[in-house]
């Protein structure tokens, strides 16, 4: 497929690409195959330099933040991960009469963010301190938590397809996980509007959400919530209703502190965390007629990424 094109990029881009690259393990599951290509971009200039090339080669293209919400199955696929590092990890801030405008790159952390925000005098989000993703996906899919999400203080949000595009907050359509940016949208950096407040209080209420996370919370190779909350209900009291606390396949199994995580063995398998979320909404259909919806973005079992 392509593979003159692909060729070029890989001849252009020298060492900022990496053939047959091992993603799983860049993966909060710790688990998984690898891509044809993975990129690592660090800066805005890079983009330009090969997204021509990039787009050439007519290959789904896949953005590798921290992977805390990706399961890409076993084996190799025919996609170019891009990585995103230097200038998408910075962060920016600046007084606009009553409000404070950042700007972060798609590539930091959300959680380094809400402290450095906190650190600063600036609040409104400290939630994110929770969420182990970075900008790019978490506004991809709306990530949120303790009451908040990205579309509470988003202003707009920047990505490259081809071109570069500026979405307003209205663009974006957010809605609850979803948003309008379509696969194979590069973000590179996001703009929210925040504001000053009482930095104190502030570090008390990251501390509080800390603690309430490890507290309710498993550790380990997991991607956090594995389902969407129906409404009016929770995705973790449904797969309890449904007897599949602690159930297993293979390496991969239902948490006992919380059933709405799956935990992967050291070692484990891809494929066992994809069998045992279809086992879960298997079972949830049966006993309680809903159908869930996985938070996590599939590669390679049949879905496009």
């Amino acid at each position: 497929m392509r593979h003159d094109e692909l060729a070029a990029l890989l001849e252009r881009a020298g060492g900022r690409a990496v053939e047959h690259a091992d993603v799983g393990v860049l993966t909060t599951y710790r688990v998984g195959g690898r891509v044809r290509v993975l990129l690592t971009l660090e800066h805005l200039a890079d983009l330009e330099e090969l997204g021509e090339l990039l787009q050439a080669t007519q290959r789904p293209v896949v953005v590798i933040g921290n992977g805390s919400n990706l399961l890409i199955a076993e084996g190799e696929h025919d996609v170019i991960g891009v990585h995103l590092g230097g200038e998408f990890r910075e962060l920016t801030w600046r007084d606009e009469g009553d409000r404070v405008i950042v700007t972060a790159g798609a590539g930091l952390d959300l959680p380094v963010a809400a402290r450095r925000l906190v650190n600063e005098g600036v609040v409104g989000f400290e939630w994110a301190v929770g969420v182990p993703g970075t900008f790019g996906g978490a506004v991809v899919m709306n990530a949120g938590g303790h009451g908040s999400d990205m579309a509470a203080t988003v202003l707009e949000v920047h990505t490259w397809r081809g071109a570069a595009r500026r979405w307003s907050a209205e663009d974006l359509d957010f809605g609850y996980r979803t948003s309008a940016l379509l696969a194979g949208e590069i973000v590179t950096r996001v703009v929210l509007g925040l504001h000053r407040g009482d930095r104190d209080q502030s570090r008390k209420l990251i501390g509080e959400i800390v603690h309430w996370r490890r507290a309710h919370q498993p550790g380990g190779a997991n991607a956090g919530s594995v389902f969407r909350n129906p409404p009016g209900e929770h995705a973790g009291h449904l797969i309890e209703l449904a007897g599949c606390k602690g159930l297993r396949v293979g390496s991969a199994v239902i948490s006992e502190k919380h059933a709405n995580f799956i935990q992967v063995d050291t070692n484990g398998s891809a494929d066992d965390v994809y069998e045992l979320i279809r086992a879960v909404q298997a079972r949830v259909r049966e006993c309680c007629d809903v159908e869930l919806v996985s938070e996590n973005r599939l590669i390679g079992f049949g879905e496009h990424p």
